[in-house]
């Protein structure tokens, strides 16, 4: 199988290799970026208890695994906001209307019961497609 046309993006979870994911996967002109938490450079968790703090801190986190694989904000199709508290949707929407204003990719919140690490408020999944496949030229 020829996977040449495949890029995996790593973000130095110690997580990747344990469970076998990559923080983003590049194929052909279409990115899609994992679940992604608010975790800090020190392996902390940002902004305990702030939905806001988290949720830009997701998204910066999402970002740069865009860029390694070539693309940006403006490539941005879809995101995926997992909340464990849907009610405090609004704070989320927020720092995602900063990001995205320009971009309004769909966007779907749902609530989650919880996730890996209990001080998580939130995570996002973000898809992008490239114009176009620079692989095609």
């Amino acid at each position: 199988m020829d996977h040449s046309d495949r890029q995996n993006v790593s973000s130095g979870s110690p997580l990747e290799p344990e469970i076998g994911f990559s923080r983003a996967v590049r194929k052909g002109a279409h990115v899609a970026v994992a679940g992604t938490a608010p975790i800090g450079e020190d392996g902390g968790t940002v902004g305990v208890g702030d939905v806001y703090a988290q949720t830009v801190r997701c998204l910066d986190i999402a970002e740069a695994a865009l860029r390694a694989a070539g693309a940006g904000p403006a490539d941005v199709v879809r995101t995926r906001i997992m909340l464990t508290d849907v009610t405090a949707w609004r704070e989320a929407a927020r720092a995602h209307g900063e990001r995205f204003a320009a971009v309004r990719p769909v966007t779907t919140f749902v609530e989650v019961s919880r996730f890996i690490d209990p001080e998580w408020l939130v995570e996002i999944e973000v898809d992008a497609v490239l114009d176009r496949d620079p692989a095609a030229d």
